[in-house]
């Protein structure tokens, strides 16, 4: 049998090793690699490790929205909150190139709505909703299921309007101060009226009474604002809270006496009112406010984007216009802006809420 030296089985590498320097590069470390032609360069692969594959992508925020934007109103077809909704609804649409749908899910003070937006996932349904659904729903109702501060998402405010304390044409005096003074002697012998226990009209007044010195009224729940309203015009009621539109038609007709708003500036929607500052009543600032909100889930991109949207909406003539005529000062604000807010109202009302010892319920 034929034997190979050893020295065979190397001849073959030696000639490699001469062909091609380069190719033992890495094992000498005594031969220079040949130089890649720029043309033929790779990039060198990305290496995903177990952290960078378990971060979630960023929301697409310039891809939404990618289907139709639903807004939840607690409330029924043609109540305050429904009518903003729709103000904005239309141009919204056309701002987001997709139909925005309001869809009214009236039940137990909003609440049923508020939660059904702080319980979706899709981050396309929103609800339009008050101070009440935002701030202290959970601390007149601690059974609701949703919590304000936790599960809901501010995105924009809306609108806001302040309430009118106005008297009836029984009280005595020319003025704000006299007819509030005439008010204050009445004692708990006069009453004032508020469309249910825990609604704006019934924890702004009682508001009122904490920062008046001495001012006394009992309250008296009614059905809703115009039976409160004929009550008072009969006599029954010395005092309520009403929103500018129904209290300045009644006080322009000389129906009722107007003591001033309760916002801490006058308003656009009564200038002839002085502020109950300027009548003597200091601390009990306090204004409604719709606004919109989400989950709190949502992204804050889609969040930011949706919030511009809004405020570019709110400065368009037409829209502003709507809002006015349905009662609300247009107040174009972020979403930090409108955070600000339902924390203050949560202080001030919540405060008069726990003194008071008020539940939706009693």
């Amino acid at each position: 049998m034929m034997q190979f030296h050893p020295s065979w089985r190397v001849l073959p590498v030696l000639l490699l090793a001469l062909a091609c320097p380069g190719a033992f590069s890495q094992t000498t470390g005594k031969a220079t690699p040949a130089p890649v032609p720029a043309a033929k360069a790779t990039p060198a692969p990305v290496v995903k490790t177990a952290a960078l594959a378990a971060r979630p992508a960023p929301p697409a925020a310039l891809d939404w929205p990618t289907k139709p934007i639903r807004l939840l109103i607690g409330f029924p077809p043609g109540s305050v909150q429904d009518l903003s909704a729709r103000a904005i609804a239309e141009p919204l649409s056309k701002s987001l190139g997709q139909p925005v749908i309001v869809e009214n899910k009236a039940g137990a003070s909003g609440t049923i709505a508020a939660d059904q937006v702080a319980k979706s996932t899709d981050q396309h349904t929103f609800g339009v909703m008050n101070n009440s659904q935002l701030t202290i729903a959970r601390l007149l109702n601690p059974m609701i299921a949703y919590d304000p501060a936790v599960d809901l998402a501010p995105v924009a405010l809306i609108g806001t309007t302040p309430l009118v304390l106005v008297v009836s044409n029984f009280a005595q005096g020319n003025t704000a101060q006299e007819w509030l003074t005439w008010l204050r002697n009445q004692g708990d012998k006069a009453s004032y009226g508020s469309p249910g226990t825990g609604t704006p009209g019934h924890l702004g007044m009682e508001l009122i009474k904490s920062r008046s010195g001495g001012l006394g009224v009992m309250h008296v729940p009614y059905p809703g604002n115009p039976q409160l309203i004929t009550a008072m015009l009969g006599g029954h009621l010395q005092a309520a809270l009403l929103p500018p539109g129904l209290a300045m038609q009644q006080v322009r007709a000389g129906k009722m006496k107007a003591i001033g708003v309760t916002s801490d500036q006058r308003s656009m929607l009564a200038p002839e009112l002085p502020t109950l500052r300027e009548a003597g009543i200091m601390g009990a600032d306090m204004e409604l406010f719709t606004a919109l909100a989400g989950p709190a889930s949502l992204p804050a991109a889609v969040r930011d984007k949706l919030g511009a949207a809004v405020i570019e909406v709110l400065k368009t003539g037409e829209t502003r216009q709507r809002l006015i005529t349905l009662g609300w000062q247009p107040a174009p604000s972020t979403a930090e802006g409108l955070r600000t807010r339902m924390r203050s109202d949560t202080r001030s009302l919540g405060g008069i809420i726990m003194l008071r010892g008020i539940r939706a319920d009693s």
